[in-house]
């Protein structure tokens, strides 16, 4: 599957025209370096397996610690040991809900019950259902959608203007109590109001970046899933709403600056996922690879900012369906048989700093 996908990508990848040339950004004029292509295939090959016994404990322990936590954000009456609970809650959920990125990469057949328990335990209590990114992120992969307009996850934030990146960031604060008005009063809504169930599903279904995508109606088995994810998410958002009324609404009120705080680490994470320099011509695979991140050891943070694999977001677009928990040991082989003036090298940057700062200043210098 892992092989496929890069031999797929690289004979997709544009050749030049009758005259010799190619576009006219720089990404699409850049040759794929085939070493590099060849060598992220055969050498990751005997580690492309998901583990169950590394993705089970990985997600049902960051959720019961994200869960234990928030319980103790609500309920301590200590100012400091409730704000200590309330961002420790934020950092596991944040890890638990990353994994709907494994989700819509792994083999259906892979972990048995890992979609159903991720989405009973995670997905839907914060209104994420894994239908929100499934089908959605893969476009994001796909070799002629990659940078263009037709990307649900790109934006060419490096060209935009600098007031763009802080409004960016700050937008995701208001993710949470937008989801639960969706699932508690839209989706509703949509049942008895085809016009807004149309508009929901075309516009605030999936977790996509790009303001002019629009999501296609779910068919076959998808449109089943849908439903399920749909109706429990509804059902908990209600419920939610409706245990407030009864008995206050500290409790979701508190639950909600939580999910608010995982919502901005995400979106900051995502500001430094790529170079974000793509101004929407297609590129080729070794363009796509050199426009994303990766941010190795010896950074010791990325763990916490971009966790379950995401610090090797330059490499997984290499290796698609490469497990997450594979991620380091690939970027060794590759680093190790490539050398560390290689292409493969290229992608790797020290920090969340310097590419917060490296991404403000092309936006100082756009027009």
């Amino acid at each position: 599957m892992i092989a496929q996908d890069v031999i797929d990508q690289s004979r997709s990848a544009p050749s030049p025209d009758s005259s010799g040339r190619t576009a006219s950004t720089w990404h699409s004029q850049m040759p794929d370096d085939k070493e590099m292509l060849r060598a992220a295939v055969e050498l990751t090959r005997d580690i492309a397996d998901a583990r169950a016994a590394i993705y089970w404990p990985d997600m049902l322990g960051s959720a019961t610690l994200g869960y234990a936590a928030l319980a103790g954000a609500i309920l301590l009456d200590n100012p400091l040991a409730a704000l200590a609970c309330g961002l420790l809650a934020s950092l596991a959920l944040y890890r638990a809900l990353l994994f709907i990125h494994e989700l819509t990469h792994i083999h259906k057949d892979a972990l048995p019950g890992f979609r159903f328990a991720w989405n009973l335990l995670v997905g839907i209590p914060l209104l994420i259902p894994s239908f929100m990114y499934e089908g959605v992120h893969t476009q994001h992969h796909a070799r002629t959608r990659y940078g263009t307009i037709d990307d649900p996850e790109y934006m060419p934030l490096a060209l935009m203007k600098p007031w763009s990146l802080p409004v960016f960031a700050l937008t995701a604060i208001l993710l949470p109590p937008a989801l639960l008005v969706r699932s508690a009063v839209l989706v509703p809504l949509g049942v008895i109001v085809p016009p807004v169930r149309k508009l929901v599903w075309e516009r605030a279904s999936a977790l996509s970046i790009n303001p002019q995508y629009r999501r296609r109606k779910p068919e076959g088995a998808f449109a089943r899933m849908v439903f399920w994810q749909e109706l429990g998410s509804s059902v908990w958002a209600i419920g939610l709403v409706a245990a407030s009324f009864l008995y206050g609404w500290r409790p979701l009120v508190i639950a909600l600056c939580v999910v608010s705080l995982t919502a901005f680490l995400n979106q900051v994470r995502t500001l430094v996922a790529h170079l974000w320099e793509n101004d929407g011509e297609a590129m080729t695979v070794t363009a796509q690879y050199l426009d994303s991140v990766n941010v190795p050891p010896p950074a010791l943070l990325s763990p916490l900012w971009a966790p379950v694999g995401l610090r090797y977001h330059a490499l997984h677009h290499l290796l698609p369906s490469m497990p997450y928990h594979a991620l380091g040991e690939c970027h060794r082989r590759l680093t190790a048989h490539l050398g560390q003036d290689s292409t493969y090298t290229r992608a790797s940057y020290k920090g969340l700093m310097p590419l917060l700062t490296r991404l403000t200043r092309s936006t100082l210098q756009a027009k």
